[in-house]
């Protein structure tokens, strides 16, 4: 019985080289390739703090040996950042009530414009509106923008103040 298991297992040792090698030598095995990336990752957004939800969401894109470490790495640092920021909010409101409560109104609203100011939007940028060029007829002067960036004339007139 021990030398028909003894010769199984031989030929069962011979038969997976004898494969290995026939796979090799005809090539049929592409081998490992590069992953690229699926593009069904979803970051964290970036614009506003983050939320429940946010987390839930975010989707990375799968490499070789698991999630791709640059997505991984800049998810965990906005995590930690809005994590810190949310931190510093809640010390600043715990301040503010503890003013309040000891009667410290002055120090209360120093502390609540400074969380006021913290959390508000940045202001939007101005608006700018390209020059209009003029039309073909018209002379360049005779556009209104033009008329006004000119400087009014030095003429024989004295201000009004001087009459």
């Amino acid at each position: 019985m021990g030398q028909l298991f003894l010769f199984v297992v031989v030929a069962l040792v011979v038969a997976a080289i004898v494969f290995g090698v026939t796979v090799m030598m005809s090539g049929g095995d592409p081998g490992l390739t590069p992953v690229e990336p699926d593009g069904r990752s979803l970051p964290l957004p970036s614009d506003r703090p983050l939320g429940e939800e946010d987390v839930f969401r975010t989707r990375f894109d799968t490499a070789f040996r698991g999630y791709r470490m640059a997505q991984v790495d800049q998810a965990l640092q906005r995590a930690a950042y809005d994590i810190g920021y949310k931190g510093e909010l809640i010390g600043v409101l715990e301040a503010e009530v503890a003013a309040l409560r000891e009667g410290r109104t002055a120090d209360a609203d120093v502390l609540r414009r400074a969380r006021e100011a913290a959390v508000a939007p940045p202001p939007a940028e101005p608006v700018v509106v390209p020059d209009v060029t003029p039309a073909d007829d018209q002379p360049a002067s005779a556009s209104p923008a033009a008329q006004a960036a000119e400087p009014a004339p030095a003429g024989d007139e004295e201000p009004a103040e001087s009459r």
